[in-house]
């Protein structure tokens, strides 16, 4: 079930009237019915992986909670059964999302021909299996006890806002507002519709408005110079950048409309100022997984340890210093570039920013002594500027990989951005036969100026809803029926409209 469907905006409807009028100690379980409801219907008999994944946590929370009220407990007893859990699942996540993968690869260098059958894929597992561990690994270190009931676990595992993208939940946020008792609140719907509309402007009339002269394109690249190739990459950006931050604010504000806040997950990362920030600002909880269960543990391992210590007493130094940093940072970089996908451009897309990355922090030294020495002024407005324009530039390049059939296109069609730029292109008609009208055109480059608007706006420390809510109440009305007119108008209702799943659904 899409949430740009019809059958979903009535799921809703009759959601949220029954959640309010049952009684409170009830919603739990509703939440339940309708999160295994919407998975079934999305996802049929893979519901069984989601099933297997929260069983398989649940027990080892258990496990661990028991573990950790013996205080003579073995802390490898602890250690073993997150071991043995995080094999389990992540051998499972390995089978259905890579061992097709592996075979072709194995194939293809020892020319043997083994055959995998393929497996569904479940939706969202990416996102709930993360959940799940992380929950794990805080019970493991003691930072809540476990759940005992596997019903209200299972909600925590299975709420469906976020099944399908995120944001990744910690338990000890996000599930005493599922299990709590809530009043109808005039404020929470009201904020919560605004949210899901800005959202859903955003993917519908941007984003699937941009994705079909994307696919014409990226499908016969080879046919088209560098200026078109370099609209169509601009076009996946735009695309992906509604997608996925529209998708966030649609889940954000369908659960706030039901009383519960969800975790911030994307924070306008178009203006960051470097690759490191544009990536903390992008899918926040996936980084700040990756941070707490991933970066600290290894970083502070004790093989990372000796890492270390042998680099501050070969190299010395700044290298030194931060080799083992610069090691840790570039494997969760290419963990995350794994984690999008079974393909090597997405291997090659997580090598390209643990490179950059990674190489930003050696080099920092020799930046600081260049900045010394020339006159600018890099706490200007100017430099921001530059800085936000450069940091976009090389997340565009990114963009070719991932969007590219297959990594050899991806470099092809980088190549023939810079040497076959044919500016011609751009004025001659060419971007009108591209599955676009101009009319198209126009309305993706002006929503676009809205959404950089009021991100600019936001960026500034204004807040876009707060400032509706101070305007009188025939002008809110007023521009809330006009976005409902322009997403059902110039969405829902385009001609160019076709109901597509979120991108980041098939991570």
């Amino acid at each position: 079930m899409s949430f740009t469907s019809l059958s979903f905006i009535i799921f809703m409807a009759v959601l949220v009237i029954v959640y309010y009028i049952i009684p409170k100690k009830l919603q739990w379980i509703l939440l339940l019915i309708a999160s295994c409801s919407f998975y079934i219907y999305g996802g049929g008999k893979t519901i069984l992986y989601l099933l297997f994944v929260a069983g398989t946590t649940y027990c080892a929370g258990l496990i661990l909670s028991k573990l950790n009220e013996d205080k003579k407990a073995n802390i490898k007893k602890r250690k073993l059964v997150v071991l043995l859990l995080c094999l389990i699942n992540f051998g499972l996540l390995y089978i259905v999302k890579y061992l097709s993968f592996t075979a072709e690869v194995i194939n293809s260098i020892a020319k043997t021909s083994l055959n995998v059958p393929n497996l569904l894929m479940p939706v969202g597992i990416s996102f709930f299996m993360f959940q799940s561990v992380g929950y794990v690994i805080d019970c493991y270190r003691g930072k809540y006890k476990a759940e005992r009931n596997f019903a209200k676990y299972l909600l925590f595992v299975s709420f469906f806002p976020q099944i399908i993208q995120g944001p990744i939940g910690r338990f000890n946020l996000l599930a005493p507002q599922l299990l709590g008792e809530h009043k109808l609140d005039y404020d929470n719907i009201k904020y919560g519709i605004q949210l899901a509309l800005w959202g859903y402007f955003k993917k519908l009339v941007i984003a699937e408005r941009v994705a079909s002269m994307v696919s014409t394109v990226y499908n016969n690249y080879y046919s088209y110079s560098g200026s078109v190739l370099a609209v169509a990459t601009i076009g996946y950006s735009i695309q992906l950048y509604c997608d996925f931050s529209g998708g966030i604010d649609i889940t954000r504000g369908v659960a706030q409309i039901l009383s519960i806040n969800m975790s911030e997950n994307f924070k306008r990362p178009i203006f960051a100022n470097t690759l490191t920030e544009y990536w903390r600002r992008w899918h926040i909880t996936l980084g700040s997984w990756m941070r707490d269960y991933v970066f600290y543990p290894m970083a502070l391992s004790s093989p990372m340890r000796k890492v270390g210590s042998f680099a501050r007493n070969h190299f010395g130094g700044v290298m030194g210093k931060i080799f083992a940093t610069s090691v840790v940072t570039f494997t969760i970089y290419f963990i995350i570039g794994i984690w999008h996908g079974a393909n090597f451009r997405y291997i090659a897309y997580g090598f390209y920013n643990g490179i950059l990355i990674t190489s930003g922090l050696l080099l920092e030294p020799i930046f600081v002594k260049l900045r010394e020495k020339v006159n600018i002024d890099f706490k200007g407005k100017l430099w921001r500027v530059f800085q936000v324009i450069r940091t976009c530039f090389i997340v565009f390049i990114g963009r070719y990989i991932t969007r590219a059939p297959r990594l050899l296109a991806a470099f092809y069609m980088i190549k023939t951005t810079f040497l076959n730029f044919n500016y011609a292109d751009i004025f001659n008609g060419t971007l009108l036969n591209l599955s676009m009208s101009f009319f198209d055109y126009m309305v993706v480059i002006i929503g676009m100026i809205i959404v950089i608007a009021v991100e600019a706006y936001q960026e500034m420390g204004g807040k876009a809803r707060k400032a509706l809510e101070k305007k009188p109440a025939i002008i809110q009305f007023c521009v809330l029926m006009f976005a409902l007119i322009t997403i059902v108008g110039l969405g829902a209702m385009g001609s160019n409209y076709v109901e597509a799943e979120f991108i980041y659904a098939q991570f």
